[in-house]
């Protein structure tokens, strides 16, 4: 009886070794699927993942938090909670309409355990690694041919009259966006005016603003561009260009516009527009301070009636709000400057079921305030509704770690 007893403990042992070796291995092989599948339910889309020899990859775009900073720490929390793989680097590449922004790249030291990862073990940039092996990976969880209906409420005030302290236009303006395929995306908007005082009569009634497609893309050597055809804000019509490049030490950006374009106003759903066609172009640099969230981007631009200058923006970026001022000199124009500000509006979490269309708030609500009363010169349009300088420092590499950082 007693050498029974000695074997089955052998046995139990034995089990008990297998099953001590076997679930590590279970683990590894499918955090990444588990993952993937937390982070869809969370409302995340273009969600993949793959995994060679060197690391493990993500991809996905935050479409669940209106912060990109605080969804990409919600994502961060998940990775580092169930789909770290051991001993062998991970990179979480970002997307935005399916084009890729910055990735955050993890290197586990031989000591490493991935329970005590936390967001600060994260370098973030620009830079994508491997991208034959980012090509291969199956997203699930598409975003195209979603439907979203922003409202953008508007704000407009001018104070040109000396009896009068402002002249006041309120609107509600909602635009359906929908993402047609990598990269390309159409808006559509129509504006609800509420109320006019001092804007003329054409401003009373309901009618079209953007009307659009635009085609982002990313190229080589951290360079973007986005073109864009239709009829944008400021009574313009016709085509524009963007080109972008963040440069290795990535505080530096330069950047490069032009634009043709042509004037066009509604009366009512009636538009009326003019064959006389205008070149716009602008060209400067940014740099970028890390520890104030501090941006300065200095361009010279030919602006709508054909002036040419210079304008200056500084823009201290926080989580809810972008806050700065400007100023610009052009020859025939007087000097001008102002301020202006951005603001994320709540709700900060998205829902979506399905394919069935989202309304929400745009995501920021902004004022760019003219100090200097300028009313013909400097004049320039923007080729889609949420175009402004905290959408556009969304995904700055810097801000994206002090956001997680104090996530």
């Amino acid at each position: 009886m007693r050498n029974v007893l000695i074997i089955n403990s052998y046995a139990v042992n034995g089990v008990a070794l297998l099953l001590f070796c076997l679930f590590p291995l279970k683990g590894n092989c499918q955090g990444g699927e588990d993952a993937v599948n937390m982070l869809v339910k969370m409302g995340f889309t273009n969600v993949g993942w793959s995994e060679n020899e060197k690391e493990r990859i993500y991809v996905m775009e935050n479409d669940a938090y209106r912060l990109q900073g605080v969804g990409i720490g919600k994502a961060l929390d998940i990775i580092q909670k169930i789909g770290l793989p051991v001993r062998k680097s991970c990179r979480i590449i970002f997307l935005d309409n399916n084009i890729p922004q910055i990735s955050l790249n993890y290197q586990p030291m031989s000591i490493d355990t991935t329970s005590i990862v936390t967001h600060a073990d994260w370098d973030i940039s620009y830079k994508l690694g491997d991208v034959k092996q980012l090509r291969q990976i199956k997203k699930r969880n598409s975003s195209l041919f979603k439907v979203d209906i922003m409202v953008y409420p508007e704000l407009s005030f001018k104070n040109y009259i000396i009896t009068q302290i402002y002249q006041v236009l309120t609107n509600f303006s909602p635009a359906v966006e929908v993402s047609l395929w990598k990269g390309m995306k159409f808006i559509g908007q129509i504006i609800l005016p509420l109320y006019n005082d001092g804007y003329g009569r054409l401003c009373s009634k309901v009618r079209p603003q953007f009307f659009e497609i635009t085609q982002n893309v990313r190229l080589p050597y951290n360079i973007w561009g986005k073109f864009a055809i239709g009829l944008f804000n400021n009574n313009r019509y016709g085509i524009d260009m963007t080109v972008w490049h963040h440069f290795s030490d990535e505080h530096f950006t330069i950047e490069g516009r032009i634009g043709y374009t042509g004037q066009n106003y509604w009366d009512g759903f009636t538009c009326y527009y003019g064959t006389l066609k205008r070149l716009m172009w602008s060209i400067g640099a940014s740099y970028y301070l890390p520890c104030y969230n501090l941006e300065t981007t200095v361009r010279g631009a030919q602006f709508l009636l054909g002036e040419r200058g210079v304008r200056v923006d500084v823009v201290r970026h926080f989580r809810y709000a972008s806050i700065g001022f400007y100023a610009e000199k052009a020859n025939g124009a007087n000097s001008n400057g102002g301020f202006l500000f951005q603001i994320a509006l709540p709700p900060y979490k998205y829902k979506r079921k399905g394919y069935i269309p989202r309304v929400d708030l745009s995501n920021q609500f902004g004022i760019s305030y003219n100090a200097g009363n300028e009313k013909y010169y400097y004049k320039e349009y923007k080729v889609m509704p949420s175009d402004n300088v905290m959408q556009r420092n969304s995904f700055n590499p810097y801000f994206i770690k002090s956001e997680i950082l104090n996530y």
